[in-house]
């Protein structure tokens, strides 16, 4: 079943894959906050979703789970690296981590 991560209000991602999750950061000890979500992007979403990542600055939004923290890009891969070619689809692995203070 598909769920909606919204990022910063803006990028609504229909998840074929979700989960959370907290990890101890190593550094200051404090519990934060993971969503790892697994997506499509065809070429014309391509050039959109790209630029928008590269902004690594996130207010993730969970609406399903009532899961909503501000994040960062903690793993990013994707399965074609030029989606600017017609009617291409890649699959998306993206996990974002709360921000520490």
């Amino acid at each position: 079943m598909k769920q909606t991560v919204i990022l910063n209000d803006d990028l609504k991602i229909e998840a074929t894959n979700l989960y959370t999750d907290e990890v101890v950061d190593p550094q200051s000890g404090k519990k934060r906050k993971t969503v790892h979500v697994d997506f499509k992007v065809t070429s014309e979403d391509y050039h959109r979703v790209a630029t928008f990542l590269y902004k690594n600055d996130f207010d993730v939004n969970v609406p399903a789970l009532n899961v909503r923290f501000p994040a960062t890009i903690q793993k990013y891969t994707t399965s074609v690296t030029n989606l600017y070619k017609e009617n291409q689809v890649g699959d998306y692995s993206l996990t974002l981590i709360e921000k520490s203070d």
